[in-house]
């Protein structure tokens, strides 16, 4: 090989080499610490997902309430984009009904990423406000959604606890407005295998097969209350109660999932199989993204779905 030649080929050699060193690092697992994100923070591209009036508090500053827990969640990790859990579903006509908070097509979902300014080329990391279950929920609704549009498994992962525990651990928000740039993601495949239709629904029913988990409160479970979105109360014959009061626990104001060793133990109190072929389902695929996360990513059982209709 000539020099030149031999010059350009190294060149370009450790160019491929730099690119595939960039791509190279790995998420070490579903959920991140505080301390793991501050560490790789200028290595991903941090994710704040919220919704509602917490909005607004993307550009406030935390306020705390008696022994400096937190009240609620102000600001944000320097960096984040942001991105509002009510672009992320949408209402869509199936049979002739007209349902509210459905999966978004592929097309509907990139745009909305796009415009809040997702990249490829970077691990992300998914931050909730934290404060709640709900909150939290929303970042399994929205890590749901970039698994199945085809972020792999290793390039994902939430922030436990999210912005509260982030404070929580002394680490600094920010109250600057998101960064207005667009995105060039795109979704690059759908992953049916995590996603339940209203088909699969039905015959699992049918069969007895599938082992159906209900991800709402008790009440609702029980048909004592239900939501608006609902015709009629109560659940899913044969369906298991994993309520949200179990999913996460408290940590100084930071809602916080556990361990699979912590929910194998909760599973079988509620009576739950950790390894069947399971289905989460809720009202409308919010609570349910928080079972189908400790089910499918936290505890391994990879023969588990979402029903995203609900």
């Amino acid at each position: 090989m000539k020099l030149k030649q031999w010059i350009g080929a190294s060149v370009l050699g450790l160019g491929l080499a730099a690119a595939q060193g960039a791509m190279a690092m790995d998420v070490p697992g579903p959920l991140v610490t505080p301390q793991w994100l501050h560490a790789h923070l200028k290595d991903v591209t941090v994710v704040d997902i919220r919704g509602g009036g917490s909005m607004k508090l993307f550009t406030a500053q935390p306020q705390f309430g008696k022994e400096h827990r937190l009240e609620r969640t102000g600001g944000h990790i320097a960096g984040a984009i942001l991105v509002n859990f009510n672009d992320i579903r949408e209402t869509r006509t199936v049979d002739g009904v007209k349902l509210k908070a459905m999966m978004p097509t592929a097309e509907d979902f990139t745009k909305v990423m796009d415009n809040a300014g997702l990249d490829t080329g970077k691990p992300i990391v998914i931050v909730p406000t934290g404060n709640a279950v709900f909150a939290m929920d929303r970042g399994t609704r929205l890590y749901f959604q970039l698994r199945y549009f085809g972020v792999p498994h290793d390039q994902i992962a939430i922030l436990n606890g999210g912005t509260n525990a982030w404070i929580n651990a002394g680490y600094p928000v920010s109250s600057s407005p998101a960064p207005k740039t667009a995105g060039d993601w795109k979704a690059s495949g759908e992953d049916k295998a995590i996603l339940a239709s209203m088909q699969d629904v039905k015959d699992g029913l049918r069969s007895g097969s599938e082992q159906f988990i209900d991800a709402r409160p008790t009440a609702q479970f029980l048909g004592i209350a239900k939501k608006p979105i609902n015709k009629t109360a109560g659940h899913l014959a044969g369906a298991k109660s994993f309520p949200i009061d179990a999913i996460v626990k408290d940590d100084h104001g930071a809602a916080m999932f556990m361990s699979a060793a912590d929910y194998r133990k909760i599973f079988h109190d509620f009576n739950i199989s950790p390894n069947t072929p399971t289905t989460t389902y809720c009202n409308t695929g919010h609570l349910a993204s928080g079972a189908w996360f400790v089910v499918h990513e936290i505890m391994g059982n990879k023969n588990s779905k979402l029903y995203a209709g609900s």
